[in-house]
């Protein structure tokens, strides 16, 4: 059976998204300046930027599809990632509100699921055959499953910044074990993988 992995980049202080989310800024005041590794060190971090990506399949919140808010999206909102998004692959979003899949060029179809995390696991874990199912964010749906024990490896992207607010990835997990099992990183950003032992 596949692994659930969910890699996320967070703050020196724990979140990994600042405070003040809104449609123009999804990642709250200063949280696009978590990922200033991705795109000012794509060579120097291609491992983990490789392991993002090869997961089979996907999983991801409403928000972070459509951004903050608990009501019902515009019907024609695409995501944040052009016609192209970068996941080529199934991506099943959490949501209160259903919608017909959204098929993407690139191989990227957004499939909307309405009843829960165990529902979205079982349809990656079928889109994604013997590759990984990576669990995408945000803050809120990472915490669902790993307090529900569902995933296999976090993969945490540090960055050497301190937001002081925002969504912090832990709040209200409890009982989690990680052993940490590779370290590696540049001046933007330290690797921690952790095996979630259950």
């Amino acid at each position: 059976m596949s692994r659930v992995t969910c890699d996320l980049t967070i703050s020196l202080d724990g979140f990994l998204a600042g405070p003040n989310q809104s449609p123009a800024e999804p990642l709250g005041e200063n949280g696009e300046l978590l990922h200033r590794w991705m795109f000012e060190e794509p060579e120097a971090n291609a491992a983990a930027i490789e392991g993002i990506l090869e997961a089979g399949a996907y999983i991801m919140g409403r928000n972070m599809f459509a951004g903050p808010g608990p009501g019902a999206w515009d019907a024609d909102w695409r995501g944040w990632w052009g016609e192209e998004p970068p996941y080529h692959a199934q991506v099943f979003v959490l949501t209160h509100h259903a919608r017909e899949p959204l098929e993407m060029q690139g191989g990227t179809t957004f499939n909307f699921v309405t009843d829960g995390i165990e529902s979205a696991l079982a349809q990656a874990r079928e889109a994604a055959g013997s590759k990984d199912v990576a669990i995408a964010g945000g803050a809120q749906t990472a915490r669902q499953y790993l307090s529900a024990g569902l995933i296999d490896e976090l993969r945490l992207h540090t960055a050497p910044m301190i937001l002081g607010a925002g969504e912090r990835l832990l709040d209200g997990v409890a009982n989690l074990t990680l052993e940490p099992t590779e370290v590696s990183g540049t001046s933007l950003v330290t690797h921690v993988r952790y095996r979630v032992v259950h």
